[in-house]
């Protein structure tokens, strides 16, 4: 089994699991995989939108609940959390559209926001408006660079 059978066989799976983790990465490799043929960009953007707002709102759930234990438990995301909160208060809304695109608040984001108390209904309408954004932003990034790579080339 050769890189092309092992991206058609598992490369939306791949999609999947990475973008619901962190997923930047995985939608640059899957948006450049689909510029060589291997998948379908409508595909990859589709699931990178959906999986990602609901590894988003896992964490989301998981701050609402555990946040406060969780964020003692690991002391690293204390200042992260500590950022996410302050600029939850400042902006609202428009953070839940940008969190996914501020480094190193992927996970810490959504856990500070759900231990604030925002509102799950509201943090899941524009979390999702977000991960639509983002995953056509940078699907359409790893997909125009790998064209212009492979032409280069």
């Amino acid at each position: 089994m050769d890189v092309a059978d092992l991206i058609h066989a598992y490369g939306y799976w791949a999609v999947a699991v990475g973008t619901f983790l962190e997923g930047e990465t995985v939608l640059l490799a899957a948006s450049a995989a689909a510029a060589r043929g291997y998948l379908q960009l409508p595909v990859v953007v589709a699931l990178a939108a959906v999986f990602g707002s609901l590894g988003d709102q896992c964490f989301f759930f998981l701050g609402h609940r555990y946040g406060t234990r969780l964020v003692a438990r690991f002391p690293a995301l204390q200042p992260r959390v500590a950022r996410a909160q302050a600029l939850l208060r400042r902006y609202d809304a428009r953070l839940i559209l940008v969190i996914r695109f501020l480094y190193g608040l992927r996970m810490a984001g959504p856990i500070a926001m759900g231990a604030s108390g925002v509102s799950w209904r509201r943090f899941a309408l524009f979390n999702f408006i977000g991960a639509i954004v983002w995953a056509l932003l940078v699907g359409g990034i790893g997909y125009g660079l790998a064209r212009g790579l492979f032409r280069l080339l």
